[in-house]
């Protein structure tokens, strides 16, 4: 799959992200949402920072689906996530089924 680079704001909380594009002719919009997810509010001793993500994301939102980890920091780690219906019409798009 290609790939855009858009810089978005760093801004505290949830970023929703709607993007319109056009390939081919074909317009599609796309829903993303970059969260932070902080260290100290993992619920589970932390030995392996994977192991604290996969537990904060256990219970995340249905309709929405893991797209990106992005880089950690000593305090948090970004996470992108695409709607889930999003996913199925992106893949769809690659696949050309």
């Amino acid at each position: 799959m290609a790939h855009i680079a858009i810089p978005i704001p760093s801004t505290p909380g949830k970023q929703e992200i709607e993007i319109e594009v056009s390939i081919n002719g074909q317009k599609q919009q796309l829903h993303y949402r970059i969260e932070l997810f902080y260290w100290d509010e993992c619920d589970v001793p932390v030995i392996d920072r994977a192991e604290c993500i996969r537990h904060m994301l256990q219970h995340y939102d249905q309709d929405w689906t893991l797209y990106y980890i992005g880089s950690p920091t000593q305090k948090f780690v970004p996470i992108t996530f695409v709607k889930r219906d999003d996913l199925h019409i992106q893949q769809k798009l690659m696949t050309g089924k």
